[in-house]
């Protein structure tokens, strides 16, 4: 028997297992966290399972790098998308449209479920960011980046305005929130889809502020903006959720609940609105600055 060679297969096993053991690893472990416990049998196996899928997909790191760097490199396909900004933005601001409209769909069911407002309003304040990001995607459709600088601007300004008038009725929502004492205790499996969709969120939001920062577009920079609006109100929206859902065995009192909340809260409202007014403000310097260029040069 080669041990060696046994403990390379172990180590090292076939992509095709490594992808059923993905699936299999994670709804094992979400299956016993929420209908068996901590101390059972199967709950142990999952544990080990779990371990041991996180363990080898560590180990092909390295090659998975060199697989995309050379896949990167010689596929016409992936050259054609790292060539085409155009492309890249209009795919991302696509993709990002769908996810928002999906979490707006599921809190319009939460809203349904325990006859909420709060619910209700948070999906159509989803559902107003996926809007603005269609407004943004037919116009990176038509246009690249910096060729029609002044409606870009306008588009900037816009979704300012937008925020500005959203991100105030958010804010009462807040205080009656919290000031009614509104919340729900979740099932599990609802929390950690909103976990995943908040941190999702946040990562996506901070590639594309790393991944278009070189770029001098406005309706990039929006689609920035709308991106870190949707991740901080979804933390809000986390927050809310794991307070009452795992806090609800007493540790915090229904005071410190609220305050916290209305912490969280009052601080991502400022934040969102100093946000809008500064793409405002901005936009609007810039464009008395182009109609003035535009104005000097009819005169030669």
């Amino acid at each position: 028997m080669d041990i060696k060679r046994i403990c390379r297969a172990l180590l090292f096993p076939h992509i095709a297992i490594l992808i059923i053991l993905l699936p299999v690893a994670t709804a094992l472990l979400v299956y016993s966290m929420v209908f068996i416990g901590t101390e059972s049998v199967i709950a142990i196996i999952s544990y080990v399972l779990a371990a041991y899928t996180l363990a080898v997909w560590c180990a092909r790191i390295p090659k998975m790098i060199k697989f995309f760097s050379k896949f990167k490199n010689e596929n016409k396909y992936a050259k054609m998308w790292l060539k085409d900004t155009q492309l890249r933005m209009k795919m991302t601001l696509f993709g990002t449209l769908l996810w928002n409209l999906a979490y707006a769909i599921m809190q319009l069911g939460l809203g349904f479920y325990h006859s909420s407002f709060w619910f209700v309003s948070l999906s159509v304040y989803y559902i107003s960011l996926a809007l603005m990001r269609l407004f943004l995607v037919r116009f990176t459709g038509k246009h690249l980046p910096g060729e029609d600088m002044k409606g870009e601007l306008l588009r900037y300004r816009a979704c300012g305005w937008i925020f500005l008038v959203m991100t105030m009725a958010l804010s009462l929502m807040v205080f009656f929130m919290v000031y009614w004492g509104r919340t729900f205790i979740h099932h599990m499996i609802t929390t950690i889809a909103m976990a995943a969709f908040t941190f999702t969120s946040f990562t996506f939001a901070i590639i594309n502020v790393v991944r278009y920062r070189k770029y001098n577009s406005p309706v990039y920079s929006a689609a920035k903006a709308i991106s870190f609006a949707s991740a901080c109100v979804s933390m809000l929206t986390l927050e809310s959720t794991m307070l009452t859902t795992f806090g609800a065995t007493g540790e915090m009192t229904a005071l410190e609940q609220r305050i916290m909340l209305g912490a969280s809260g009052g601080a991502i409202s400022a934040f969102i609105i100093a946000m809008a007014v500064y793409m405002i403000v901005k936009s609007t310097k810039k464009l008395k600055l182009l109609r003035a260029e535009e104005k000097i040069n009819e005169k030669q």
